[in-house]
């Protein structure tokens, strides 16, 4: 049984971890002649803008997905640009709600999977940041999906028949959560996850659906926080086949 003070010393040693592999993807992935880099949101994102150094600030070039971390990047006086540079992204890094043995992933629980996936899809390269807990065998929470308010109960119904349970997202106050776009969410939890690829492309034919959580291309690279401060790297050789590189 987990005591208070044992549960923070866990909790300070993981935000070790995040800092750490923070400073892995700077020495790395991150070169200071201009790349053009998006930024997912959550805070291995924030810990990795409040890591940059001088160099990187002057001479990179940012896209952001959410106002979050939008605000963030302004603070360290990042260069924002809009999404009409979209299209030449060098580099993402992002989060993940969960992530299966398959590499796929489940994302959303920000809010902002529509653009996180345009960026994403977009990007030379893809960089995923996750704690231990997000890496499972399979998937086992909801499935945000954006959704066009006029077409929510027509998409409820939809997504029941394919046996899913919908429920709308909503903020404290009982309204209904709209994302940055306009949007509604529906997390939608199903029994089992066993063709992520098949349930994604049946979800996606769905009118109303402008986007799914379901991230199923893969990510050039996955990195692993532990809770005793350390951190795990996993690299792509090919479409389907990953290997741990390095253990930190």
């Amino acid at each position: 049984m987990l005591t208070p003070s044992s549960n923070k010393t866990q909790i300070f040693a993981l935000e070790k971890s995040f800092e750490k592999i923070a400073e892995d993807i700077i020495y790395k992935h991150i070169r200071s002649d201009c790349l053009l880099i998006g930024l997912g949101s959550g805070r291995a994102v924030s810990k990795i803008v409040n890591s940059l150094p001088e160099a990187i600030i002057k001479n990179c070039e940012f896209i952001c997905t959410s106002l979050q971390i939008k605000i963030d990047a302004e603070k360290k006086g990042l260069k924002v640009l809009d999404e009409a540079k979209i299209p030449f992204l060098d580099l993402v890094i992002d989060g993940a709600d969960q992530i299966d043995k398959n590499f796929f992933m489940i994302k959303g629980g920000g809010g902002a999977l529509l653009r996180e996936k345009i960026l994403y899809y977009s990007s030379k390269k893809t960089i995923i940041v996750g704690d231990f807990s997000k890496f499972v065998n399979n998937f086992s929470r909801s499935l945000p999906i954006e959704v066009h308010p006029f077409g929510r109960t027509a998409v409820l119904s939809f997504l029941v028949e394919i046996r899913g349970k919908p429920v709308l997202r909503t903020l404290e106050n009982g309204y209904p959560y709209l994302t940055e776009n306009g949007n509604i969410i529906l997390d939608t939890m199903f029994d089992n996850y066993d063709n992520v690829i098949e349930m994604d492309k049946k979800i996606q034919k769905i009118p109303g659906i402008l986007e799914t959580g379901f991230f199923v291309k893969q990510a050039s690279i996955y990195y692993k926080a532990f809770e005793h401060g350390n951190f795990q790297i996993f690299n792509k050789f090919n479409e389907s086949d990953f290997c741990v590189s390095s253990t930190v």
